[in-house]
């Protein structure tokens, strides 16, 4: 399959790991990816906490960067993911606001493709038994849990991604490839996102939390799906707590032994590679 490919500003600066993984991960699959031409920020956070029609105007204007190519738009990052799907909400729900943001922006827009999450791509398109037909090593002994966290699936009439309440696209992708996948209460609680510096004291609260819960779930690391989640769950926590944190991608490059699977892990700020030798997986 063939889809374009939106990186955003954190794949290209702080989870350029993910970027990594996700490219690596997707010539193994089939998945064909063009980046958008001439894509910019989405304005995540800092746009809609401002301005909201700002906050519509930027990831309106990469949807009609989008336009010509007329493919599915995978958007790895959830806080793109989600801005990019409130921009759609409202310039469908509003033929005012529409017009103004075209106005803005310049160019129309007329919407001919889905924003999508690659976490969906690979669990919907791709399906399981491809993956677990990839799959080359054992994730044995590897017992993550999955966390979603906020933005791909807040608030659900907008995201319509996965079951809000209980997600598990995840779960299935991870146990696919063998890993040991615990459950747990806190897929969907918030890690605290942007406010890191703003508000340092209340996430290293949250982060704690989470770590705290990961571990009485009996998880020996966590996996995630955004960049946001990852900075602030790989830098936050205490250090009695911390845990070795993936992106799902690396899990899955390293499940079927691409050439690029261990090279991802020196990013990390908390090393997740004594975790990996002690298990005999790189």
């Amino acid at each position: 399959m063939k889809v374009s490919y939106y990186p955003g500003c954190s794949l290209h600066a702080t989870g350029k790991e993910y970027d990594q993984s996700m490219k690596a991960v997707s010539r193994a699959l089939g998945i064909e990816i063009k980046e958008v031409d001439d894509w910019s920020c989405c304005g995540a956070s800092s746009a809609h906490s401002t301005n909201f029609d700002l906050s519509i105007a930027l990831p309106a204007r990469n949807l009609i960067a989008a336009q010509k190519d007329a493919l599915d738009v995978m958007v790895p990052c959830a806080a793109c993911f989600n801005r990019f799907k409130m921009a759609e909400h409202h310039l469908k729900a509003d033929d005012k606001l529409k017009t103004k943001i075209e106005d803005v922006i310049g160019g129309k827009y007329q919407p001919n493709f889905a924003i999508r999450n690659p976490v969906d791509i690979i669990y919907n398109d791709i399906g399981i038994e491809a993956l677990k037909g990839k799959t080359k090593k054992d994730l044995g002994g590897l017992k993550p849990v999955s966390y979603y966290g906020c933005l791909l699936l807040r608030p659900p009439e907008v995201c319509e991604f996965d079951d809000y309440e209980n997600p598990y696209m995840m779960d299935k992708i991870l146990t696919a490839i063998g890993a040991d996948v615990k459950n747990w209460s806190y897929k969907t609680d918030c890690c605290g996102g942007s406010l890191a510096i703003s508000k340092t004291k209340i996430v290293v609260d949250m982060c704690d939390k989470l770590m705290s819960a990961a571990r009485e779930a009996g998880a020996n690391c966590v996996v995630t799906a955004c960049p946001l989640c990852m900075a602030n769950l790989d830098m936050r926590p205490s250090r009695k707590l911390r845990l070795p944190v993936f992106y799902f991608t690396e899990l899955i490059s390293l499940a079927m032994d691409l050439p690029e699977a261990k090279d991802t892990f020196k990013s990390h700020i908390f090393d997740p590679q004594p975790l990996l030798k002690q298990l005999r997986l790189i």
